[in-house]
């Protein structure tokens, strides 16, 4: 007979934009058929775009382990919840060279196998005027423009009785 293959599954974004010189917080989740083990490890690994070797960023096992050595080297910090089935990471002062990809994989025995979750990091000098911040400048201006309508219809309603209550003071002054 066959048993069913129990697999944990990663969730991560497939591509991340960071200016550079800021920090960024990678986030991975799982999850998992059966509950959190004792033995749950989450690895982050680096693949540079020019497709060199893996690097170890990461290691989670029992606590968190930071890299002895490399380009990540006192420049990534746990961000991670076990008991929220979150294994996210924090990377300081990103640089150019920290383009390429990211992978993190959580192992949660008896659960095996499964998903490898990939993020693709791209470091820019500044910001690209997205549609998300073509939207926020959309709405941002069209409650700005309504308050001011709201505004001048107070200003116009206040004036109109004043001057509703000055006519009718002249009136009562010429009886």
């Amino acid at each position: 007979a066959l048993w069913p293959v129990a697999a944990v599954e990663v969730h991560t974004s497939k591509e991340v934009d960071a200016v550079n010189g800021t920090n960024l917080r990678l986030k991975c989740t799982f999850s998992s058929s059966s509950p959190i083990s004792q033995h749950l490890s989450a690895t982050w690994n680096f693949q540079p775009e020019d497709q060199s070797s893996h690097e170890p960023v990461f290691y989670y096992l029992k606590e968190p382990y930071k890299p002895p050595a490399g380009r990540f080297k006192e420049r990534v910090t746990w961000d991670g919840n076990i008991e929220r089935h979150d294994v996210s990471i924090i990377l300081w002062n990103l640089q150019p060279t920290d383009n390429g990809t990211f992978t993190c994989q959580v192992k949660n025995p008896p659960d095996f196998g499964g998903t490898i979750g990939e993020v693709r990091l791209r470091v820019v000098q500044k910001v690209h005027f997205s549609e998300i911040h073509f939207l926020a400048v959309a709405i941002g201006s069209a409650c700005v423009l309504m308050i001011i309508v709201v505004i001048v219809v107070i200003i116009c309603r206040h004036h109109r009785k004043k001057v509703r209550e000055k006519r009718i003071e002249v009136a009562d002054t010429e009886l």
